[in-house]
């Protein structure tokens, strides 16, 4: 009997059997009273509702029918003041339509095709592949330079050095694809018929290697290991008509701009000089800019092929940046640390987009948004340095060159189908606009 009148009771020792909340903050009379309330007749009149949220408000200091938190239908109620959550504006946002709804594209983490690369320099300051217009990739083997046709996936060796001790330095096409610019260790610059696979003319304008090339329409411009670069006008026998002296060390990255009118230059000696195409009064070449903020050699400069006075540039292993710069202006847009050595850049013309290639210690390729700069994805693979990057002539591969002697290519900026279809028809329709005939 007496074991039956026992009330149960919380145990005072820390630490019993199961978990009893506090239940001072969870107003038992008002939930007994709306509990029991729901009982009631629900017929009531508008002026006795009102006296009702008026005893209510005095009493308790809110609403009754506003501490309802569960409804079976109707907007959900405000909380209280006090009670405000914070991740609120998280979960009142509006619901995305599917339609609009934009998924991220996939990027392959795996190469589409690696080729053999035997004997390729392992050397920072060289720029040993370019792909054409044409669809070649030209790719310089030691003392070789090997063809290699994308759409055919035939090889052609075009050229060797005759000496044994010389080596190909660098490589770069033309725009319209049938010539091919070649720098050598013995400070020659050469240039090659494609389609004849023949050699044109040998210019000898430097006294050491040349490690670097970059069209202009016909001028094509040359970066030494001395710090100077040459413009060639290979159109005529004199072809040295101008010299640039912005660099005391060798000129490892050189780009002009696509519409002409600046040239881009980086150096062992940390600097970054932009050019203008035309001379100044006094007939020499001054930069127009000259950029100092890098603590590394700067090999990757890549100009913006949407906003014309916007360059990308990239420090070596001292220095690990990406910097991105107003030209005009001589501001710094932006500025990431990459911690890793920068070898090259290139800008998508697909996507706002551009992957820069890295050496120690990650090998990785990395594509960045811009002008966010925050990162899209990571291309792991290569098992030695980045040394050089390239782009298809249809903007959708890129082919890396390492130290591991491969060539990989990443389908990293494929077109969506549709907006493919769109470009195309724009193209189309601009290329007819551009040969109907004016009478």
């Amino acid at each position: 009997g007496k074991s039956g009148s026992k009330i149960q009771s919380t145990p005072t020792k820390a630490g019993g059997d199961r978990y009893i909340p506090n239940r001072s903050t969870m107003q038992m009379e008002m939930a007994n009273f709306l509990l029991t309330k729901e009982n009631d007749p629900a017929e009531e009149s508008p002026t006795k509702k009102e006296q009702q949220k008026a005893w209510a408000v005095n009493l308790n200091g809110f609403d009754i029918e506003e501490a309802k938190i569960l409804r079976l239908s109707g907007k959900p109620q405000n909380a209280p003041e006090g009670y405000q959550n914070n991740l609120k504006v998280l979960y009142s946002q509006k619901v995305t339509p599917g339609s609009s709804r934009k998924n991220g594209r996939y990027i392959p983490s795996m190469p589409d095709r690696i080729l053999d690369a035997p004997e390729i320099r392992n050397d920072y300051y060289l720029n040993l592949i370019d792909w054409s217009s044409q669809n070649f990739l030209a790719v310089a083997l030691d003392n070789s330079v090997y063809l290699w046709n994308h759409a055919s996936g035939e090889i052609i060796q075009l050229l060797q050095m005759e000496h044994p001790d010389d080596y190909v330095s660098s490589v770069s096409w033309i725009k319209e694809g049938n010539y091919l610019a070649v720098g050598t260790s013995n400070a020659e610059v050469q240039l090659w018929d494609i389609h004849h696979q023949k050699r044109l003319r040998n210019m000898t304008s430097h006294s050491s290697r040349v490690g670097s090339l970059s069209w202009n329409s016909y001028i094509l411009s040359s970066g030494a290991r001395t710090g100077h670069i040459h413009h060639h006008d290979v159109r005529v026998a004199e072809h040295h008509v101008a010299t640039l002296t912005g660099h005391t060390q060798e000129v490892c990255g050189l780009k002009w701009s696509q519409d002409g009118r600046y040239l881009a230059s980086g150096g062992n000696d940390n600097l970054v000089n932009v050019w203008p195409c035309t001379q100044g009064n006094s007939g020499d070449f001054a930069p127009v800019q000259t950029f100092s903020q890098h603590q590394g050699a700067v090999k990757a400069v890549a100009w913006c092929p949407w906003q014309s006075n916007v360059l990308a540039t990239g420090g070596g292993t001292s220095d690990r940046h990406i910097r991105i710069w107003n030209v005009c202006s001589g501001t710094c847009l932006s500025a990431v640390d990459a911690h890793s050595q920068v070898c090259s850049i290139l800008w998508s013309a697909n996507y706002k987009e551009f992957i820069s290639g890295h050496g120690f210690a990650q090998n990785q390729l990395v594509i960045w948004k811009y002008p966010t700069m925050s990162k899209v994805a990571e291309l792991r693979g290569h098992t030695a340095r980045v040394l050089n990057l390239t782009m298809s002539p249809d903007g959708a591969t890129v082919a890396s060159a390492a130290a591991d002697e491969t060539l990989r290519l990443w389908r990293c900026f494929e077109m969506d189908p549709i907006k493919k279809k769109e470009k195309e028809k724009a193209n189309s329709a601009k290329s007819s606009i551009i040969h109907q005939s004016i009478r």
